[in-house]
């Protein structure tokens, strides 16, 4: 399969906060839980729609089904410890659930009693554990606004390679954390890493004689 070569960001910590602020105070209940998921894992958009078999919490480890390339599919995760407690609290929300359910499932909200678009009270209904969640655009696009930071969720991606990068984890880790092939895409994701190399071959010592 032919590689995306279009270019993203990683996003700067400042903002990263305000979005995850934002996901705190959105209706969807799914969207907080869903950014840390990408933050901490890197997965893409698509590979979240995984089911709970696929995560493994006495190993804190989650495991990639569908992927958009070869290297991706079947790939471990595995989890540190932010990643592991926001999935047990995520868990602990639902009832009764089942391997085949899946993690971030299909649901709707409307406000909560009479006064509830006064007070923004929410109620969760049409839960349906057996679908995935099709998409969070709409309040993906209010938690942009109300955090006032533009970025893509792609970016989350973009953001976890890069931290990778920068702490100085191997390539061959990297390139196996993220589900890639080619040394290629990991450098065109690694952002703040290759800036990191350019301060690096910055500080060697003049060599031209004066």
């Amino acid at each position: 399969m032919p590689e995306n070569e279009e270019v993203g960001q990683a996003i700067a910590m400042d903002d990263v906060d305000k979005l995850l602020d934002a996901a705190i105070q959105s209706r969807s209940r799914s969207l907080f839980p869903s950014l840390m998921i990408y933050l901490h894992t890197g997965v893409r958009a698509a590979e979240s729609r995984i089911q709970w078999k696929r995560v493994d919490l006495e190993k804190r480890t989650i495991s990639v089904g569908r992927s958009k390339t070869k290297g991706g599919e079947g790939r471990v995760i595995p989890l540190n410890d932010e990643a592991f407690e926001i999935l047990v609290e995520w868990r602990s929300r639902f009832k009764n659930v089942k391997p085949d359910h899946f993690v971030f499932p299909s649901e709707r909200y409307g406000f909560n009693g009479h006064q509830s678009h006064l007070t923004g009270a929410v109620a969760v209904y049409d839960l349906d554990p057996t679908r995935p969640m099709a998409s969070i655009k709409t309040a993906w696009t209010a938690c942009r606004k109300a955090a006032g930071v533009w970025c893509r969720l792609h970016d989350f991606r973009h953001t976890f390679i890069s931290a990778l990068g920068e702490a100085g984890v191997p390539d061959s880790t990297i390139k196996a954390l993220a589900g890639w092939m080619s040394a290629k895409m990991l450098e065109r994701y690694s952002h703040t890493r290759n800036q990191a190399k350019r301060d690096a071959v910055n500080k060697l010592p003049k060599r031209r004689p004066l």
